[in-house]
């Protein structure tokens, strides 16, 4: 009677348990929140004293999967998220154009030029232990000429719930957040400072 009693709450634990990862997942989007710029990097820009830059073009990286710009369903048990531009480099784009915008960085007619380009745009909400990674190819250009060239990666880890319900939102906040964390990096890479010197 007991064993019987056991088994069916087995039963009734695992059914729950399987619905809670499948109901949120078929057909949902989330679209992350448009950017906004953090206090922390526009304190550092302004005492850098460099010189205001135009943001130009952001685009996904040449040979990359036309995909990778704009879903990311492998890593979500099945949803998927979305920029609100709709593509993750015109994302990245927006991140850094807020940064340097609340910094009073931003000029549209410098010819001090940011450019990018997307290399890598993906997130893992596993059982166990969600990953993000987001990597750019960013170059600065003065008067048409190229003063920075590099590649930077940004990437994150936390604990991932078994359950999809909590997992997947998990995930998609950890992914929208290491925009910021890739653009913290190049604001504060050294070189990418030098050729943004006065």
């Amino acid at each position: 009677m007991h064993t019987t009693d056991g088994r069916n709450r087995w039963r009734t634990f695992t059914r729950a348990a399987t619905l809670a990862l499948l109901v949120p997942l078929f057909g949902c989007t989330t679209v992350l929140p448009p950017p906004t710029a953090s206090g922390q990097s526009a304190q550092s820009l302004r005492a850098a004293n460099l010189a205001p830059a135009s943001v130009g073009t952001f685009k996904l990286a040449p040979g990359r999967p036309p995909l990778m710009d704009t879903e990311l369903s492998g890593g979500l048990r099945g949803g998927n998220v979305s920029a609100p531009s709709g593509s993750y480099s015109q994302h990245l784009k927006e991140t850094l154009r807020a940064e340097l915008h609340s910094a009073g960085l931003l000029d549209p007619q410098s010819k001090l030029v940011i450019e990018g380009q997307l290399t890598d745009s993906k997130v893992d909400a596993a059982i166990g232990t969600g990953t993000a990674r987001l990597a750019a190819r960013f170059q600065v250009v003065r008067d048409g000429k190229p003063s920075f060239d590099k590649e930077l990666v940004a990437e994150d880890s936390w604990d991932s719930s078994f359950v999809g319900a909590v997992a997947i939102p998990r995930a998609i906040e950890r992914y929208g957040a290491i925009y910021k964390m890739l653009v913290s990096k190049l604001l504060d890479d050294s070189d990418f400072r030098r050729a943004l010197t006065r």
